[in-house]
């Protein structure tokens, strides 16, 4: 049986993972990993271990006793092996070589984890659903999805987790850690997974692609949205009316079509934000408060972000630029919208008729036509209108105002469509009657 060891011979097979073993007693020992068996018991506490020198070394931590110890910093041991380990620290040597990298290990356990990277065996079996894990602990934490056990729990708030990791991540909502640095603008995240996705807005990187027209996203989720707008699925469905949307944030503002329900409300105006929409920026336009102002003309802004687009039109910047066309535009957002008049993206959607629109302002100037919303008013005689562009029209029936002049005669119109029409009497053009 000796000699099986020098010539690699392994004729006891696992039934279970098809490893071999060069005696009967080894393969006993392995079968208790799959059937979880522990026949030697602990006389003190009753405790159970699969194999005799594992109790043994239990043993000590009732009896106390460590006879093997430590010439260099001495430490005890209950047994010689765990001295025999312990000595590797102070030496480095590392006898368990792996066969498939040549990677060394201090212990043979850890090289038999470690040969689980290359073998890809899984030897911990789940009891209840059959699915395989690596190691022990993976086991250990997939059992928790079957018991509902969530033993970490957090000391701000009681919320429990199945694994340490994702407590040390929740944490960080109460501590505000952001451990995860970016090395391009120094900016801090509190998960890595966040700092990963930041990065490829410095790389340029979109390793999302939609197969069906190839554009790129920086993030997973952001893709898989993208995708509704080309298979037409809507999983959020409403449990009022059960119609259907692609996005849950679509869905959140459908509902308060049923609620009513406004969660930003303002004393001044008792106006409702149903869209998480800064009140901070909204009370500026009661206050008339602008603290951005431009060093160049002193125009006010609420916003940076509108300052920022004012400077342009002075400096005639037009940093983002069409990759199709080349056109340029001083605003981000405007670029994004004239791109869809090259890919034909409309995303989106009345959740009333179900009618697609590239711009979101083009989406919610329709909404006004099924909701009968007219938010611009008249401070004349106080006529409501769905659209600024309308009201900027009625004013001048009020005003008395004829910006469209005549190039001919420099008679004024309060309408575009008058000068036209009165255009024809010079050239004598005739309009065509369909």
């Amino acid at each position: 049986m000796h000699i099986k060891t020098h010539k690699g011979e392994k004729p006891f097979k696992c039934s279970q993972c098809d490893k071999g073993f060069p005696n009967n007693s080894t393969l006993i020992r392995h079968l208790r990993t799959h059937s979880g068996e522990k026949p030697h018991r602990c006389s003190y506490c009753d405790k159970g271990y699969s194999q005799k020198n594992n109790l043994t070394s239990h043993l000590s931590t009732h009896t106390g006793e460590k006879p093997f110890k430590c010439s260099r910093c001495d430490k005890g041991f209950p047994n010689n092996s765990a001295f025999i380990r312990h000595l590797r620290t102070h030496t480095g040597e590392k006898p368990h070589r792996c066969s498939y990298c040549d990677k060394g290990f201090s212990q043979k356990n850890d090289l038999t984890i470690h040969l689980r990277t290359h073998t890809g065996e899984k030897p911990y079996k789940c009891p209840q659903c059959d699915e395989r894990f690596g190691y022990r602990y993976q086991l250990t934490q997939h059992l928790r999805t079957h018991s509902g056990e969530k033993p970490h729990r957090c000391p701000y708030c009681d919320k429990g987790f199945f694994e340490k990791s994702k407590l040390t991540s929740h944490l960080r909502t109460h501590t505000g850690e952001k451990p995860f640095k970016c090395s391009h603008c120094d900016k801090g995240f509190s998960h890595r997974s966040n700092l990963r996705t930041h990065s490829r807005t410095h790389s340029g990187e979109k390793p999302f692609q939609c197969p069906y027209c190839n554009k790129g996203f920086f993030e997973k989720n952001k893709l898989t949205r993208h995708l509704r707008t080309h298979t037409g699925e809507k999983p959020f469905k409403c449990s009022q009316c059960d119609k259907g949307f692609s996005q849950k944030h679509d869905l959140t503002i459908h509902l308060r079509t049923h609620t009513g329900e406004k969660p930003l409300e303002f004393i001044q105006c008792d106006k409702g934000f149903p869209l998480k929409s800064s009140p901070i920026i909204h009370l500026r336009t009661h206050g008339g408060e602008k603290p951005h102002r431009c060093s160049s003309c002193e125009k006010g802004f609420c916003q940076t972000n509108e300052l920022i687009s004012h400077l342009r039109t002075q400096t005639g910047e037009i940093p983002f630029k069409c990759s199709q066309c080349d056109k340029g535009f001083s605003r981000k957002s405007n670029l994004r919208t004239h791109s869809r008049t090259h890919s034909g993206e409309k995303p989106y959607k009345c959740s009333y008729c179900e009618k697609v629109f590239s711009c979101k302002s083009n989406l919610t100037t329709h909404s006004r036509t099924h909701t009968g919303e007219k938010p611009f008013h008249c401070p004349y005689c106080d006529k409501g209108f769905s659209q600024k562009n309308h009201l900027i029209s009625h004013l001048r029936t009020h005003t008395g105002e004829k910006p469209f002049k005549c190039s001919q005669c420099d008679k004024g119109f309060s309408y575009r469509s008058n000068l036209r029409r009165h255009t024809r009497t010079h050239s004598g053009e005739k309009p065509s009657l369909q």
